[in-house]
C-alpha cells in the first residue's frame, strides 16, 4: 500500500507562504491605517493654531498669549 496523501504537494506549500504574508500584510496595514485615523489630530485643532499664528503675526496678540493659547489648545 502507498502512502497517503492530503492534496497537497510542493507547488501547493510554494503558493501558501506568500498568499499568508499577503494576507498577514493586509492584516497589519488595516490596523496601522485604523489607528492613524482615530489617532489624528482634531482639524479644529489645526484651523485654532493657524488663527493664534495669523493673530500673532498681524500683531493682535503678544508672544506670551500666544504661548499660552497655544499650550491650552495643545492640551
Amino acid at each position: 500500500m502507498g502512502e497517503m496523501r492530503w492534496g497537497y504537494n510542493a507547488v501547493g506549500w510554494f503558493w501558501m507562504l506568500p498568499v499568508l504574508m499577503l494576507f498577514w500584510g493586509v492584516v497589519i496595514a488595516a490596523i496601522v491605517l485604523l489607528v492613524r485615523a482615530l489617532g489624528a489630530p482634531r482639524i479644529d485643532g489645526d484651523e485654532a493654531m493657524k488663527t493664534l499664528r495669523k493673530r500673532l503675526a498681524a500683531g493682535e496678540i503678544s508672544p506670551d498669549d500666544y504661548e499660552r493659547t497655544k499650550r491650552l489648545l495643545q492640551s
